[in-house]
């Protein structure tokens, strides 16, 4: 891999995050606030890496035994393109030889974020894991077709007829990381390219298309769409393509149906976090 290609900070780090293969375990928290990482770290029982390279901050520590690393990543699937492809080339690129490992190591992929329902049933406080991700902001058609099932296909084609400006990519989360999570609702996650147009928020600018509208009557096997956020297909996608296990807890902050939001948003984040680390850790 050219220099261009695979850029490499003086000390060894990788270009964007700023860490080092040894500075990351094989289970990996995302959270796309900042300031949410020492939120995670804290409960941790040590932590013996602390880095921090623009909004990338990345804790590394041990919780009841298992090696963990939260890492910030900021919001949209722009920056989880560079996440994920940096997080695979620590553990699956030999860096100084600049080729990909034989010996290929997949890593757990957990996104703890916060999300909006568009489901009457889906309510403030609720926790909800992705089941199916649906990406319209697009990053995924840069790359190649993740494999499908016949569900995926089902979502695809069914969301095609809604006439949507976009290409759509539907992926599933991880099932053996899902059965940890059990406990938790499942649902359909839309993720968007922007938290106003796209997800048919208005401040003074009409969005041109009434994304609520188009989505509210599609449903599949007795499944409809959950919620909207702004990561969880690049997550996805990328993990199905580079072999990694990925899934995405998601905090519902607001009901669009009723108009509500949350009035304590971050102690129901605090329990959103403890409860995800036990549940990960047993």
């Amino acid at each position: 891999m050219q220099d261009s290609e695979l850029i490499l900070k003086p000390d060894g780090s990788v270009y964007h995050l700023g860490i080092l293969p040894e500075d990351i375990g094989n289970t990996v928290i995302t959270v796309g606030d900042p300031d949410r990482v020492k939120s995670v770290s804290k409960h941790f029982d040590s932590i013996d890496v602390q880095k921090q390279n623009r909004e990338f901050v990345i804790h590394t520590g041990v919780y009841k035994n298992k090696r963990i690393t939260c890492m910030s990543t900021g919001m949209g699937t722009d920056n989880i393109d560079i996440v994920l492809n940096e997080l695979d080339a620590l553990v699956n690129v030999d860096f100084k030889t600049r080729k990909v490992k034989k010996l290929h190591t997949a890593l757990d992929i957990i996104r703890i974020g916060t999300s909006g329902s568009i489901h009457k049933n889906i309510n403030v406080g609720d926790v909800l894991v992705t089941d199916i991700s649906i990406g319209l902001e697009g990053l995924m058609n840069w790359y190649p077709r993740v494999n499908q099932s016949d569900r995926t296909k089902q979502w695809e084609d069914k969301l095609a007829e809604a006439i949507l400006p976009v290409n759509v990519c539907v992926s599933e989360g991880n099932p053996e990381l899902r059965s940890r999570f059990s406990r938790y609702t499942t649902g359909v996650t839309l993720t968007t390219a922007g938290f106003y147009a796209p997800q048919s928020r208005h401040i003074r600018i009409k969005p041109e298309i009434d994304l609520m509208e188009r989505l509210a009557s599609i449903e599949i096997d007795g499944q409809s769409i959950t919620n909207i956020e702004m990561e969880t297909a690049g997550i996805y996608g990328l993990a199905h393509l580079l072999g990694h296990r990925a899934l995405s807890i998601n905090l519902i902050l607001a009901n669009r149906i009723s108009g509500e939001f949350a009035d304590q948003p971050e102690a129901l984040m605090e329990d959103t976090i403890k409860q995800c680390l036990d549940l990960l850790c047993n």
